[in-house]
């Protein structure tokens, strides 16, 4: 017998919905997914003809299943079993917790995302802001490295802007891995850095499980072949120096390497910066010793805004020169042959003196270091030092500002008179008292190619 039952309008529309899903969920989404898992497919396999380091197969694993394959690597349960003994908790819930930390660190990478956005975004960003200058490093020297080795970008860290530039440079070469801060964590931001294939790490955690989670997945990135770029500082550089090592991630790569298989091939990458966009907040927090510095975002808003309104009224000239410089690469295998069981230490100091050998000589580095030098001095008296400094640097190797002495001087003092930096008084030039902190910033970038340390430049600086 037929009979009508009524029912609210919304809880008709729920049924419809529910039945709409589990529709899709059986028939629609399996063949949507299966398309688009064909055209990403032959998208990457595009993109490895011209790429000099193909994507490895380890990057391009479903989030899920990476998940999965790391917190039930062997270590790991080990891991989890003696954090619910030390903590007096059910294994089910250790396991859990390791679950979570996986959740945190494992990226989703999209070729897509990465090549089509994250380059072409990083490119626009660093061209719009700096004069890009790239040191020597032949593309057929990065060619010549082993194709079967892991290569580890390991730079200094100057800004956060240094995500950006090396992205950019190394589009050709390949798809970079990053670690990145908390800071970082937050929506949609995180969904961008994941797919971009980076990976977030808890700088002040210091729970063994945690860091063995981490440690799991650098280890397995490493043997998978995924390209990285490491920051062995850790943090962004408060002096303008470059820092001493911190060993984290290295000690994680180091620990993983095992004799007679895949080799890992460290290359030095060093930055520097004519304007380092966030210099005044990293000096106040060298003074103040409070490394979590964070800019109020009115200040971040303000400058955005008078930024874009400098671009559309074209009275916006470029933050002088960026420029990128790579050091001789150190095979881990030669490195290790002779070695004690654990040289991390002495892998991480030397590769920070191979950076330091190659940090690029800027016009405002240069210029702010011979003014604290100098004391006032003269335009013309800057331009011969210059061109002596320079013919000097050339000599034993180190790159140097490349263009004209003069025109370098004029490029570093409109630079630094534009901050509001210096005291001229008839021809001669002079830093102000008050901005002393901010021109041995600068100078502190370039300080170690130079035996003696300028005035206004504490000698303990990096």
């Amino acid at each position: 017998m037929m009979q009508t039952i009524s029912m609210p309008l919304w809880a008709f529309a729920l049924i419809l919905l529910f039945a709409a899903v589990t529709f899709a969920s059986h028939f629609l989404f399996p063949s949507v997914r299966w398309f688009f898992r064909k055209r990403a497919e032959r998208v990457i396999a595009r993109l490895n003809t011209r790429l000099q380091r193909p994507i490895e197969p380890f990057k391009l694993a479903r989030r899920h299943d990476m998940i999965q394959r790391l917190i039930y690597d062997p270590e790991i349960t080990k891991a989890v079993l003696d954090y619910a003994a030390e903590e007096g908790v059910p294994e089910d819930v250790a396991f859990e917790k390791a679950r979570v930390y996986a959740r945190e660190i494992v990226p989703s990478f999209s070729a897509t995302a990465y090549f089509s956005i994250g380059t072409r975004l990083s490119k626009w960003l660093s061209k719009s802001l700096y004069r890009i200058r790239l040191g020597a490093f032949e593309r057929e020297e990065l060619s010549a490295l082993d194709p079967n080795a892991t290569v580890i970008f390991v730079m200094n860290h100057r800004s956060n802007l240094d995500y950006v530039l090396v992205t950019y440079l190394a589009a050709r070469a390949g798809a970079l891995s990053y670690a990145v801060g908390e800071w970082a964590r937050v929506w949609p931001l995180s969904s961008v850095i994941r797919a971009m294939g980076a990976y977030f790490i808890r700088r002040k955690s210091r729970g063994a499980l945690y860091r063995k989670v981490l440690a799991r997945y650098v280890q397995m990135a490493t043997a998978g072949g995924v390209s990285q770029a490491v920051f062995p500082e850790g943090r962004l550089s408060v002096t303008g120096a470059v820092d001493v090592p911190k060993l984290g991630l290295l000690s994680y790569i180091v620990g993983g390497y095992k004799e007679g298989g895949r080799d890992v091939v460290f290359v030095p990458v060093a930055l520097n910066y004519d304007r380092v966009l966030e210099d005044r907040f990293l000096i106040k927090a060298d003074k103040t010793g409070e490394r979590r510095f964070r800019p109020p975002l009115w200040t971040i808003m303000s400058g955005t805004m008078n930024h874009l309104w400098a671009r559309v009224t074209r009275r916006f000239k470029k933050f002088g020169t960026a420029a990128v410089s790579f050091g001789a690469p150190l095979k881990l295998s030669e490195f290790a042959q002779g070695q004690s069981r654990d040289f991390t230490d002495g892998l991480a100091n030397e590769m920070m003196q191979r950076i330091r050998n190659v940090v690029p000589v800027l016009a405002v580095p240069l210029v702010a270091r011979l003014l604290l030098k100098g004391g006032p001095i003269t335009e013309d008296t800057l331009v011969a030092q210059v061109a002596a400094v320079k013919a000097d640097l050339e000599a034993r190797g180190i790159p140097a500002p490349r263009r004209d002495p003069k025109v370098a001087v004029a490029a570093g003092l409109a630079d630094l008179r534009a901050r509001g930096a210096l005291d001229e008084s008839g021809t001669k030039i002079a830093v102000k008292a008050s901005e002393v902190d901010l021109v041995s910033y600068y100078a502190r970038s370039i300080e170690h190619h130079f035996d003696a340390p300028a005035a206004g430049i504490s000698a303990t600086a990096g």
